[in-house]
Formats: structure tokens, sequence, C-alpha cells
């Protein structure tokens, strides 16, 4: 695994391992390390090697924990890993970019889910992959998906053990772009600057609405956009936004990422 500055931007390559066999006690908490040490920055795109961009679990391994009459201590073990990253990463106030390099399946279906935003190359896959090794879904795939693609389309994703190609998955919503193999992560950090070039309250609260709108009646979800606005009116970016108007130039919000 490599993690790197590009514009601007932390870029985290899943190699070798960490690509084919993210989803193990060798290679999961370096993924997670990866992840955690770097939120607070303003983006992060995270992207793969060769033909995956994380192939999820390691199947031997789980041979392994049924020989052992382990399976679910291991399952117990990676998912408590796994899942506090996914929180954190659907509600900091960091940008999160996933740059489709190959196929994300299982348990990286899920982190490529739990992206703000994904971005493909031709060569991008989204598999289920759960079904036809006998386990249900995890990795917050079953909660993430049917909010980009509808419940009826992730139904029959999940029991048909569907493989979505990059256009595939774009026209139905669950892939943002797709983009050539060359230009697939200068897109992404593209991506990754303009949706990061706001304020932090700006980002996090955002983010944070749009992850609970569906949980909340019409009246509460008002009540609390209006504390989080509020909240908003005491921040360096909104004096910066208002002055930046009036002055009619070009907001800098680079004090408060």
């Amino acid at each position: 695994m490599e993690v790197s500055q590009r514009d601007g931007v932390t870029l985290i390559q899943l190699t070798g391992g960490s690509a084919t066999q993210s989803f193990s006690r060798e290679f999961l908490p370096k993924i997670r390390d990866a992840v955690m040490d770097n939120i607070g920055c303003k983006a992060i795109v995270i992207t793969g090697e060769g033909k995956f961009f994380s192939a999820g679990a390691d199947i031997k391994a789980f041979q392994k924990s049924i020989d052992d009459g382990d399976s679910v201590e291991l399952i117990r073990e990676l998912t408590d890993i796994l899942h506090p990253m996914l929180v954190k990463m659907r509600t900091s106030k960091t940008i999160f970019v996933a740059a489709l390099n190959g196929a994300s399946a299982g348990g990286g279906l899920g982190l490529a889910l739990a992206c703000d935003a994904r971005i493909a190359s031709p060569n991008g896959k989204m598999a289920a992959s759960y079904s036809g090794i006998g386990l249900s879904p995890d990795g917050g795939t079953t909660w993430l998906l049917p909010r980009l693609v509808g419940e009826q389309v992730a139904r029959r994703f999940f029991l048909e053990n569907q493989v979505w190609s990059a256009e595939q998955a774009c026209k139905l919503g669950a892939i943002d772009e797709v983009v050539s193999e060359d230009d697939l992560i200068e897109r992404a950090i593209e991506i990754a600057n303009t949706w990061s070039q706001w304020g932090s309250h700006t980002k996090e609260a955002t983010k944070h609405l749009l992850l609970t709108q569906n949980v909340n009646d019409f009246e509460t979800h008002l009540k609390h956009e209006q504390t989080l606005i509020e909240a908003a009116g005491t921040t360096t970016s909104f004096a910066e936004g208002i002055d930046a108007f009036l002055s009619k130039r070009k907001p800098d919000f680079s004090n408060d990422r």
C-alpha cells in the first residue's frame, strides 16, 4: 500500500495484497490506519492496482477459519475494524473519492460505496460476491447501495449475485463517471479538490444532513438544518463567504478546511 500527496489531495493506493486480499487480518488494519491517519485532511482518493480496486476478503483465510472452528471470531474481528472506518468516512469533513481501476467486491464494494464519489475506468466493476460464498452482505452495502440505485435494483444485485461493469453501474447511479484509464487518477483528484474547496463546517454538515435525511421526518430534519446553519453562522467561512460575495471575488476557505 502506498500513501502519497498529489495536488493537495492524499492518494491511498491499495497495492499487492492490500488490493487482492484487502479484508484480511494482515491488510485491513493497514488500510484502516492509512484512512484514519489522514482523516481531517481536505480530501482522500482511494484506488487499487491492476485488476482490483479491492477484491474483498481473503478466501483462503476464510477456509482456514472454518477448518479451525473460529470463522465467527475472524468475521467479528474484521468487521470491528471495517465498520468504524466506514462510519468515519461518511461523517468526517474529509471528502473521499474512490477511483475504481478494477473490481470492487465484497467489503471492497463497501469501501467504494462509503466514499462521497466514485469514478471508474472502463475496467472498473462492482460485484456483490457475498451470496456466492454463503454469506450475507456486509460493509454497509445493503444500506449504501439502495440509496444510490433504489431498493429493487439493489435487491436484484445481491440476490442474483450480479457483477456490474463500470458503464452499467454508472447508468444505474452507483458510479458517478467513467473516464479513460489514463485519466482516472487525475479526474478523481480534480473532483476531490472541487468538492473539498468549502469550509469545514459546510462539508461536515452537508454530509451529515444527507446521511440522516431519510431517518427523520421533514419537520425534524428542518430543525436539524436550522441547528447546523445557526452553527455555520459563527464560522470564519461564513464571514469570508459574505465578504467575498459583496466584494465580487471568489471566496478563499483555505484556512478552514
